[in-house]
């Protein structure tokens, strides 16, 4: 038996070995870049400038608003090159392509010119949109900072994880060394040393997939930041204060008022409308003005002026444009009440979140966490004298070893839900 826990021992170092050389490894490349990562901050200016997926955005948003002028321009006028009699068959002569050469050439420009308003309807409509794409690309950023936060976060949970482990691993050294000095004076059964590193080991094999999870959050932050997955970020700070208290329905006016999808809504609300005025608008006509230079070959030049009108006949297809844009404004209204709907139910969901997540934390941080030390600590020292068995004191360190984790998963949880009230809402104050 005493061979066995020696071979049980020898499987500590083993896996001790191995996490210490990847908290070496990691701590290695920490050094390469000691700041990203440790808080939030960093990682979403990071992203803002290197995530490629908010770089379409910008570009899209910046392409919408280079629409606007174009809208609004005039037509570009076009040139008219007419040769009249090419063959020649007037003058008897052969036939040619060539100006001047021919019986008469024509050259004649013309200059469209849409009906009173259109114009100006077309840019404001261009505008319109311009405004909801840069709504858009707001409401992306606020999606894409709302992830980063979340991803930290989770960052933060397996390193403070590990941390905890790593306590406990501690805690459950310190007992081993008891249980295995009692042991040798023969106050303990064989049974509660390997108990004892039974759950060392256990706890060590849980470091490991700790770690392990800890650089797939690692690497999922690099994702959002545009950056190559083997990255290292720098150790998690804790974290600022949660707010002390927060009102719903100040929170549900300030989404209204900010939220960048509502917004992006309101726009398109807007650019419905131009776009059903300019459609109205379509039941005036359109004009042209020409100017030509005629050049009879062998005779005097003359000039000719041409006045030209679009007469809006189709009047069905017409007529049906302006119900599709009818429809459109409908269709716009109708998106933006389901996007407040939307808005508004998911407010609401964050906010019982955060609110059930701060209530679990002061439960845990005022009565549990501190029952949880007094009974380690009360079985601790029984245990020391023998009054109580190792199961007891293992029983013990596992509650508090659980109420941390609790804590800590409390603490992450209702975090998370502040990082939706932030996107829905804005920052908090």
């Amino acid at each position: 038996m005493k061979t066995h826990i020696l071979g049980l021992r020898s499987l500590h170092r083993v896996v001790g070995i191995t996490v210490l050389a990847a908290s070496l490894s990691a701590g290695a490349a920490h050094a390469q870049n000691p700041s990203l990562g440790a808080d939030v901050v960093g990682l979403i200016e990071q992203a803002r400038l290197n995530n490629p997926a908010f770089a379409v955005d910008r570009a899209e948003a910046a392409a919408a608003r280079e629409r606007v002028e174009p809208a609004g321009a005039l037509p570009d006028p076009t040139v008219q090159i007419e040769l009249m009699d090419f063959t020649n068959t007037m003058r008897g002569g052969s036939t040619t392509l060539i100006p001047g050469e021919v019986g008469e050439t024509r050259y004649r420009i013309i200059q469209s010119l849409p009906g009173w308003g259109k114009r100006e309807l077309a840019a404001n409509a261009a505008s319109a949109r311009a405004d909801q794409a840069d709504a858009n690309r707001d409401a992306a950023w606020r999606n894409l900072a709302a992830e980063i936060k979340i991803a930290w976060l989770r960052y933060y949970a397996a390193d403070r994880e590990a941390a905890l482990n790593r306590d406990g691993l501690a805690l459950l050294q310190s007992l081993e060394e008891i249980t295995l000095s009692r042991y040798r004076l023969g106050l303990l059964p064989q049974q509660a040393v390997l108990r004892a590193q039974r759950e060392i080991t256990s706890q060590r094999l849980a470091l490991v997939g700790i770690e392990q999870r800890r650089r797939g959050m690692a690497s999922a932050l690099n994702a959002l930041l545009g950056r190559a997955p083997g990255n290292e970020l720098a150790l998690p700070q804790d974290p600022a204060p949660l707010p002390q208290t927060l009102i719903l329905t100040d929170l549900v006016e300030r989404a209204r008022a900010t939220n960048p999808m509502i917004a992006a809504e309101d726009r398109g609300i807007e650019a419905a409308r131009i776009e059903r005025d300019r459609t109205w608008r379509d039941r005036y006509p359109d004009f042209s003005f020409g100017l030509t230079n005629n050049q009879p070959r062998g005779g005097d030049q003359s000039w000719d002026v041409m006045f030209e009108v679009m007469i809006p006949l189709q009047q069905s297809a017409r007529r049906a444009r302006e119900r599709e844009a009818t429809l459109m404004v409908t269709a716009a209204d109708a998106k933006r009440a389901a996007a407040e709907s939307k808005l508004l139910g998911e407010l609401g969901s964050a906010y019982a979140t955060y609110a059930s997540g701060r209530e679990t934390l002061q439960l845990l941080r005022g009565t549990l966490m501190p029952q949880a030390e007094a009974t380690r600590d009360a079985t601790r020292a029984a245990f020391a004298t023998g009054r109580v068995d190792f199961d007891t004191v293992l029983e013990a360190e596992r509650q508090l070893v659980d109420t941390r984790m609790a804590m800590l998963q409390a603490d992450v949880d209702t975090r998370m839900a502040l990082a939706e009230l932030e996107k829905l809402a804005g920052d908090m104050p």
